[in-house]
C-alpha cells in the first residue's frame, strides 16, 4: 500500500509540473512553487467543535479612540436585536459562542427585584476608571437578550463583575474578598427563567499588572472558589452546569500558574487575552499585519499558556476569551477589512496548534473591529473567513509545516464532519502566486480512498484586490446578502487533484481533500 501511495504521488507530482502554469490567476504573473507537509500520524491539538466565538461589549455609543467614536449603538444595553442580518449571521454558525463582556464590565450591577430606583446608564466621567460611571443590567434587557441568543442558537458566557465589594488603592490593586451577592442574585434568576448559560466569567483584565485594576492571584484564586460553590449551589441537580472561567486578561505566567496551582478543582477554563498588533492609532499596522515574523511572536502567550496547562495538576483548557488583533478599538479599513485576514486567519491556525480550544473575537460587532458593520450589520471580510473555518475545520488540527518558498502560512485540521483533511493557506506575498502540492508524512502512510479524483476549494481574495475593501471575492463572486438579509451561500470550485493548489497574492484558500484519510482522523 506504501508503495503505490508513492507511486500515486510521484505521478501526481508528475503531472503537476506539466500543466502548473494553465492555472496561474492574479498577480502580475510571478509564480513559484512550494509543498505543504501534513503530518497525519496523531494530532497535535484538539480544539472545541465551537472553536469559533465572538464578543459583544459594554462600550456607549461616546467611547471614543484617537478622536473616532466607532461603538454607535453596539453595547450590550441598547444593541438592536430585532435586527435580522444580526440573527441570520449568528444562526449561519449553529451554535457561535457569543462572550459578553469586556472593560467595563466590572463596573456593571445586576437589577434586583428589591431595587428602588430604576437601572441607572453610563455617564461619562474622566474621573471615574475607564472614564465611565457605574452602570444597571435590567433584567428587563437580561430577558432580551437570553431570548434573542435562544433563537439564535448562541452559546452564551457572560463576564461577572469581579471588583464588587473590593477596595482599589493607590497603586491599583484592589483588595478585599469578592461581594458575590449580586451575582448570585443574577444566576439565580437567570435558573429561574430557565436560560441557558455556557460559563461565567469572572472578572476582565484584573490579572497581572492588570487595566485598571489588579487582583492579586491568592485573592483570584479564592473569589473563583466562591463562584464555583455558587455555580454548583444553584445548579445543583442539573447534569451539564455552566463552566467557570477565569481571569480574562493578558498572560503573566507567575500570576496565571499561581491562579491555577491555587484553583485545580474550581476552575474548567483560564482565558486570555490577545492584542498583540498594539495601538489602533499605529501607523505601522498594516504593515505588522502582513509581516509573517511579527506575527511569529503571537506564538508565544498560547505557548506559555499551554505549558502552565500541562506542567499542573488541573483539568483546566485554554481559551482565548477576547482577541482584537489592535486596541482601543482597532483601526477603520484595516482591522475591519479584508487585510485583518491575515493576521486572524494566521491567529486562529496558530492558537488551535496550541491546544487552544476557543477562540473569541473582539468584537461580533462593535469599534472597528467588528465581525460585522457597526451601522449596518453588513459582515466585514473576517465574518466570511470565520465561518469558512467553523464549517470546514474539525477539531482534531495536524502538524503542519510549507517548505520551497516564504510567505507562506499552512494549517491543516482533520475536515468537520466529513472525511479526509481541510487546508488553510495563506500567501503574504504581494506579486507571487504559489503552486501548491500536499505531501503526508509519518510512520503510518494514508489510506487512499480510491475513485475521487477532485478536491473543494474556497479561494478568498479582496474586492480589486484592494486591501482596504470591505467586500470578499469567494472563487470569483462577490460575497453578498440576499434581499432578507441573510448569509449567502459559500460553494467550493472542485479541482482535479492532478492539478495544483492555486494560491493567489494577497489570498486565502481553504482546501478540502477527501480522498486523504489520516491515521489521526479516524475516530
Amino acid at each position: 500500500m506504501c508503495i503505490l501511495f508513492k507511486l500515486v504521488l510521484l505521478y501526481l507530482w508528475v503531472h503537476w509540473v506539466n500543466k502548473g502554469s494553465d492555472f496561474v490567476t492574479g498577480g502580475s504573473g510571478n509564480v513559484t512553487s512550494g509543498t505543504v507537509f501534513v503530518n497525519g500520524t496523531a494530532s497535535i491539538g484538539k480544539t472545541d467543535d465551537n472553536f469559533i466565538c465572538a464578543t459583544l461589549d459594554w462600550w456607549p455609543h461616546n467611547k471614543c479612540d484617537y478622536g473616532t467614536c466607532s461603538w454607535e449603538r453596539a453595547s450590550l444595553l441598547n444593541l438592536d436585536l430585532s435586527n435580522p442580518i444580526l440573527l441570520n449571521a449568528i444562526k449561519a454558525f449553529s451554535s457561535l459562542k457569543i462572550r459578553m463582556g469586556g472593560t467595563l464590565q466590572d463596573k456593571v450591577i445586576y437589577e434586583t427585584k428589591d431595587d428602588k430606583s430604576p437601572c441607572a446608564s453610563f455617564v461619562k466621567n474622566s474621573s471615574e476608571m475607564f472614564g465611565f460611571s457605574k452602570v444597571c443590567l435590567p433584567m428587563s434587557r437580561w430577558d432580551q437578550l437570553n431570548v434573542f441568543f435562544k433563537k439564535a442558537g448562541a452559546m452564551v458566557v457572560f463576564g461577572l463583575n469581579a471588583l464588587s465589594g473590593k477596595t482599589k488603592r493607590s497603586d491599583g490593586s484592589a483588595t478585599g474578598a469578592w461581594n458575590s451577592s449580586n451575582t448570585e442574585s443574577l444566576i439565580r434568576y437567570t435558573v429561574n427563567k430557565g436560560y441557558s448559560i455556557h460559563g461565567w466569567e469572572l472578572g476582565n483584565e484584573l490579572c497581572g499588572t492588570g487595566v485598571g485594576a489588579k487582583v492579586a492571584p491568592d485573592q483570584y484564586a479564592s473569589d473563583v472558589k466562591s463562584l464555583e460553590n455558587i455555580v454548583q449551589n444553584i445548579y445543583r441537580g442539573f447534569e451539564v452546569k455552566p463552566l467557570v472561567i477565569a481571569p480574562g486578561g493578558f498572560i503573566d505566567t507567575n500570576w496565571f500558574a499561581q491562579l491555577i496551582q491555587r484553583t485545580p478543582k474550581s476552575l474548567q477554563v483560564v482565558t486570555q487575552h490577545i492584542y498583540n498588533l498594539g495601538p489602533g492609532n499605529d501607523n505601522q499596522l498594516i504593515n505588522n499585519i502582513l509581516d509573517p515574523s511579527y506575527l511569529d511572536g503571537g506564538a508565544q502567550p498560547f505557548r506559555d499558556l499551554e505549558a502552565i496547562l500541562k506542567n499542573s495538576a488541573t483539568p483546566a483548557v485554554a481559551w482565548v476569551g477576547e482577541a482584537g488583533g489592535a486596541y482601543n478599538s482597532g483601526q477603520n479599513l484595516v482591522t475591519n477589512s479584508f487585510v485583518n485576514a491575515f493576521w486572524y486567519l494566521d491567529q486562529l491556525g496558530m492558537a488551535s496548534s496550541y491546544d487552544t480550544k476557543t477562540y473569541c473575537r473582539q468584537t461580533l460587532i462593535g469599534g472597528n473591529y467588528g465581525l460585522l458593520n457597526t451601522a449596518t450589520f453588513v459582515p466585514n471580510p473576517d465574518y466570511y473567513g470565520s465561518l469558512l473555518w467553523h464549517r470546514l475545520m474539525g477539531s482534531n488540527v495536524l502538524s503542519t509545516s510549507f517548505s520551497g518558498t516564504t510567505g507562506v502560512r499552512a494549517y491543516a485540521h482533520c475536515s468537520k464532519q466529513s472525511q479526509g483533511i481541510t487546508l488553510l493557506l495563506i500567501n503574504f506575498n504581494a506579486n507571487i502566486s504559489v503552486n501548491v502540492r500536499v505531501a503526508t508524512e509519518g510512520e503510518q502512510a494514508p489510506r487512499i480512498k480510491l475513485g475521487n479524483t477532485s478536491r473543494e476549494e474556497y479561494h478568498v481574495t479582496a474586492k480589486d484586490e484592494n486591501l482596504h475593501s470591505q467586500k470578499v471575492v469567494l472563487n470569483g463572486k462577490i460575497l453578498a446578502l440576499n434581499s432578507s438579509g441573510g448569509i449567502p451561500p459559500m460553494e467550493p470550485v472542485n479541482r482535479s487533484m492532478t492539478d495544483p493548489i492555486i494560491v493567489a497574492p494577497f489570498s486565502y484558500v481553504f482546501i478540502h481533500i477527501s480522498s486523504i484519510i489520516l491515521p489521526a482522523c479516524i475516530n
